[in-house]
């Protein structure tokens, strides 16, 4: 810690960085020297003794290894896979934004679960055609949503999906601590967890474990009137046994958000598989104000010699 007289200098790596600067600025944090830039060669050029980063993974990634002094990386994402990569260092604390994307992303994955119970586009095409269409309309009571993944995100997917009067299973490596999961299945029960399930939706971090996780003998294990939900991350599923699945009517359909490759290039099969909903990473964008008032809280308790929220184990990857 240093004297109370000495400046800590922070660096605001961000296509933001002119909303997070002057959110900052104004919170009064008289112990801070603010540098805020969204170039990160610029920034370097500039302030190359910083002692703490808030910004951008992959902004800040590019630089990192050129920073001897610094001491704690603030992601303003919740996922932080660029700052993991081989070779880059990690003597430092790293925490990210995992609790401020909950709510979008209920917003995301349960609008469109209404649509497709209550059949909202088959009856927007049958307007369009002039067809008085009646047919039986689904409900989300007592359907069986599978969330793989109950970190912050999948906790308050499963807080809605019991205003739903839905019964949740959760599939996570251990923890058990959402009360609103039903039933907890872990490691090898994968299979078990989803033969029964008419959603699955996955917001799993991205690692080395996760990788190619919801695999073809996944998909066989799901009953074909199953959806699937990615807001995750791509490279979690195998997308080419994901396509097999829908092409054969194994999977009732996939709303996709993430992928393996972004941007999906334009003669990707993805984009005109059946019963697909492509939605270009889009189901949870960053709500500035709520993301630079973590970075101020913890900011605060790191200068003080607390714990840092939301810290990010370099072993698990999250």
């Amino acid at each position: 810690m240093k004297n109370q007289s000495d400046l800590y200098q922070l660096l605001i790596l961000s296509q933001d960085y002119k909303v997070y600067e002057q959110i900052i600025e104004q919170a009064g944090l008289r112990f801070l020297s603010i540098h805020a830039f969204d170039d990160p060669f610029q920034a370097i050029k500039k302030v190359n003794n910083c002692d703490v980063i808030f910004g951008e993974p992959s902004l800040v990634c590019q630089i990192i290894n050129s920073l001897p002094c610094i001491k704690w990386v603030q992601s303003s994402w919740a996922g932080v896979e660029p700052l993991l990569a081989p070779g880059l260092q990690r003597n430092y604390l790293l925490s990210n934004s995992r609790n401020v994307y909950g709510a979008m992303m209920s917003e995301y994955v349960f609008g469109y679960l209404l649509a497709i119970e209550r059949r909202i586009l088959q009856r927007w095409q049958s307007q369009h055609k002039g067809v008085w269409d009646d047919s039986t309309v689904g409900t989300l009571k007592g359907k069986r949503i599978g969330l793989m993944g109950v970190g912050s995100i999948g906790s308050c997917l499963a807080a809605t999906a019991q205003h739903f009067e839905m019964e949740v299973f959760g599939y996570t490596r251990m923890s058990e601590s959402c009360l609103e999961v039903d039933h907890y299945f872990h490691g090898q029960e994968i299979l078990d967890f989803v033969n029964s399930l008419d959603y699955l939706v996955c917001s799993l971090p991205g690692t080395v474990k996760t990788k190619g996780l919801i695999n073809e003998e996944v998909f066989s294990a799901l009953p074909s009137k199953t959806w699937l939900i990615n807001v995750g991350r791509g490279n979690i599923l195998d997308e080419i046994a994901l396509m097999k699945a829908l092409k054969h009517g194994s999977l009732a359909g996939a709303v996709l958000d993430v992928f393996v490759e972004e941007p999906l290039r334009f003669d990707h099969p993805l984009w005109h598989t059946p019963n697909t909903f492509i939605t270009c990473h889009t189901a949870a964008k960053n709500y500035l104000p709520d993301i630079a008032s973590l970075f101020i809280e913890n900011c605060k308790s790191f200068i003080n010699g607390m714990p840092l929220r939301y810290l990010v184990d370099f072993e698990q990857q999250y």
